[in-house]
């Protein structure tokens, strides 16, 4: 994953606010999954976050399908939540990676498209496990990395710079819940393909989203005409035979438990370690 410049992120986050709902068809798609992992279990859960909230719109749902629970609604922009107080009754603001809720007081974790802008997921796994209670499921969507995989290829015609984010693999993602103490991943990949009509529709809807370039290493100055030209130059040569340009999104939607590990058995890092009397 590239480092991301966290304040350049927030702004943008903050700018996307009023007009997110209008343009997040993507996190409409993945918050959709979220809710269909939803009907496999029978948890009646007291408190539910949902965290890395947005604009709130995940909360409407999951009160009326949990109407006897309470639903917290946490990000860190201002402007999200301000957006939020339509669908929320309790919103937070607060940095993820640092929840402040109790140990073990929330039954189910709901983390739509938060993670790919996060500085350390690992850490935001961790938080999420401590808040959780026995049992208690983590739910969450994020990107894989063949994400805007063909804007990446353009660019890299251009220079080595880093353009478009990488995010991590799948199989990365359940070694970090690991990690962080979670039981019995279980991760789903989809690939989205979009075909937009000219580039220019593409960069409004990632702006949109406040899903622009905010790698730490990224060009500080302007992009020159030529090398903009080089790259949609590229890009046009990936047209298909409508004349429209196809993008790649890669969904990656888990789950993982917060159960608690069996007496006599202690997990570390993924790693359980028990007395061989354990074993007949």
């Amino acid at each position: 994953m590239h480092e991301l410049d966290q304040k350049q992120l927030h702004r943008a986050c903050e700018r996307a606010a009023s007009g997110f709902d209008e343009a997040d068809f993507i996190c409409t798609t993945t918050r959709e999954r979220l809710f269909e992992r939803l009907d496999l279990f029978t948890l009646q859960p007291q408190r539910i976050l949902d965290l890395g909230c947005g604009t709130g719109t995940a909360a409407t749902e999951l009160s009326r399908r949990y109407p006897d629970a309470q639903v917290v609604s946490l990000d860190w922009s201002e402007n999200m939540l301000r957006e939020a107080h339509s669908h929320t009754r309790m919103t937070v603001c607060a940095d993820s990676h640092r929840i402040p809720l109790a140990h073990e007081s929330v039954d189910i974790v709901v983390s739509n498209m938060m993670l790919p802008g996060c500085a350390d997921p690992e850490a935001i796994f961790k938080e999420a496990r401590r808040v959780l209670r026995n049992p208690g499921v983590f739910l969450f969507s994020t990107l894989g990395p063949d994400t805007l995989k063909e804007v990446r290829r353009a660019w890299a015609k251009v220079d080595q710079l880093p353009h478009v984010h990488i995010f991590p693999d799948m199989h990365n993602v359940g070694d970090a819940l690991a990690h962080a103490g979670f039981r019995e991943p279980v991760m789903d990949v989809e690939m989205l393909t979009i075909n937009y009509s000219a580039l220019d529709i593409l960069i409004n809807d990632l702006r949109a989203v406040a899903a622009t370039n905010v790698a730490a290493g990224r060009r500080q100055g302007l992009t020159t005409p030529r090398r903009w030209q080089q790259m949609t130059a590229a890009l046009a040569a990936k047209e298909n035979s409508l004349g429209k340009l196809p993008v790649s999104l890669e969904i990656v939607t888990g789950q993982a438990w917060a159960a608690a590990a069996d007496r006599g058995v202690r997990m570390e890092d993924g790693v359980a370690s028990f007395p061989i009397s354990r074993i007949k």
